[in-house]
């Protein structure tokens, strides 16, 4: 059983919080568009569009997919995520897909990390489509790469610039 409540983030502005409480055990899937703060256990599926936090008493076993996971409990299982942070009392043991992870100083982590997901899911028209996104990172690459030497240019022709002024004085 969940505890749902609201809270201001800014004026005009609310979100909503699922909290599963200190002794409470759930199992199964659950899909939440908000964010979500176990203080009790889980077993299964938890997948967040925002964040997700296992406080101190927290456990989960299973996956654990959200844009942000904080870890001041105990998590065992994958976790995907865009950023991941395990807390002085965080224990992780699993897998972790992320990259963007940070561990304080007493949180434990064994396990294995992997880079995040290089791949998106598409639904289309209710059939599922997979796209590789690797072909937008090496074009991406390849322009930072030539702005890099651009970059570099405009740094040589500044100190020429530079020296013949120097010279002509």
């Amino acid at each position: 059983m969940g505890l749902f409540s609201r809270q201001r983030h800014s004026a005009g502005e609310q979100t909503t919080t699922t909290v599963i409480a200190k002794g409470c055990e759930v199992h199964g899937e659950f899909r939440l568009a908000s964010d979500m703060q176990l203080d009790g256990s889980v077993h299964g599926v938890l997948k967040s569009e925002q964040g997700v936090v296992v406080s101190c008493s927290g456990r989960l076993k299973g996956e654990v997919w959200a844009d942000r996971i904080v870890v001041n409990g105990q998590v065992e299982g994958s976790c995907h995520a865009n950023v991941i942070e395990i807390l002085n009392q965080g224990i992780v043991k699993g897998d972790i897909y992320c990259d963007n992870l940070s561990i304080e100083q007493g949180g434990k982590f064994l396990g294995t990390t992997h880079p995040g997901e290089s791949q998106q899911v598409v639904m289309l028209r209710g059939k599922t489509a997979h796209t590789d996104n690797s072909e937008s990172a090496r074009e991406n690459d390849e322009l930072a790469r030539a702005e890099a030497k651009d970059l570099v240019s405009v740094a040589a022709n500044r100190k020429s610039v530079q020296k013949s002024a120097k010279s002509a004085s």
